[in-house]
């Protein structure tokens, strides 16, 4: 892997409710993204996900912590430094419906950027639009269309051409296969690798669907309640998982292989409140292989393999010590 494209240190998202409340939805993380690379991002419902995603193109704040892209400290910068950047930085939602202007056709919504971040004349625009178009397996006949008329596949795929037609950098694709049936799922994933391919941006996958996230992801770093407890390359965590959630998370998995048998590891009680978060580790009160020592604070993430990391105090046991 080349230098980080973006590289994240300490960042941490705090949503004050009065002077002494808080949640707790980022806690302090850091991860880096390659030029080219996709990372994918996973986690239950709640665990801050989405949260991160938004800090890194500045849609929301920081608390704290630093967000390097391609050497420029995002946090730092104004409105306007960050308008001029916007091109380079892209989202595409998970709903792909409610992320599209009703009032819009395709050709509007999809040409929008260039209009904002380019000075390329009408005719340019219109090229480049009917080219991206066709490059997401759209054609002439939906130019006109408005998204209503448009099925689930087909407005995430205008999603897709509206973040990616002014070449960004990178994209953050916060879960943008959830809404769809399997078929469709798996033609987007594929479509989404394929871009990547040919524009080298880089991807940063939110999702909670681990098939999708082994399918199109470098590497993976699982989020639980605000932290990264599991950062691995693809294929590693989702053979040889070191941290007890990420097991979990494993273990619910139903594979469309009827040969990869997986053990069972039923996770008990909810996941806790995100409100004034403790200094320990936060899956400690549903930890099957907890120790007193898991109370002290927050584990460090250490390295358990080859550019595997895990924040457990008994990541480095062995698997079966490990009571998995």
């Amino acid at each position: 892997m080349t230098g980080p494209l973006v590289d994240v240190t300490g960042l941490v998202k705090h949503f004050y409710l009065n002077a002494h409340d808080f949640v707790g939805a980022i806690n302090g993380i850091s991860f880096g993204i390659a030029p080219g690379e996709t990372l994918g991002l996973v986690g239950e419902s709640g665990s801050g996900k989405t949260t991160v995603g938004r800090c890194l193109l500045r849609l929301l704040d920081p608390t704290d912590g630093q967000i390097r892209f391609d050497g420029l400290e995002l946090t730092t910068l104004s409105k306007r430094q960050l308008r001029d950047l916007r091109p380079r930085l892209q989202i595409v939602f998970q709903d792909p419906l409610g992320s599209l202007n009703p009032r819009r056709t395709v050709r509007q919504t999809v040409e929008e950027p260039l209009i904002l971040h380019t000075r390329s004349t009408p005719a340019a625009r219109m090229e480049a639009v009917s080219a991206m178009l066709q490059r997401v397996n759209l054609g002439p006949q939906h130019l006109q269309r408005y998204p209503i008329e448009l099925t689930a596949s087909e407005q995430q795929r205008v999603g897709i051409a509206r973040a990616l037609i002014t070449k960004p950098a990178l994209v953050v694709l916060d879960e943008p296969t959830s809404t769809l049936d399997p078929a469709v799922r798996a033609e987007i994933l594929l479509l989404l690798a394929d871009l990547q391919a040919d524009l080298g941006a880089a991807y940063l996958f939110i999702s909670h669907d681990l098939m999708a996230v082994e399918r199109i992801s470098h590497r993976v770093a699982v989020m639980y309640l605000g932290h990264i407890v599991e950062l691995a390359p693809a294929a590693t965590i989702i053979a040889e998982p070191r941290h007890p959630y990420t097991k979990a998370l494993m273990s619910a998995v139903l594979s469309p292989d009827p040969r990869r048998r997986l053990p069972p590891n039923p996770l008990h009680g909810e996941i806790p409140s995100a409100l004034n978060p403790r200094a320990e580790c936060p899956f400690y009160s549903r930890c099957p292989i907890s120790l007193e020592a898991c109370r002290a604070g927050v584990p460090p993430m250490i390295e358990v393999g080859d550019a595997h990391y895990a924040a457990c105090l008994r990541a480095r046991e062995a698997p079966a010590m490990a009571g998995l």
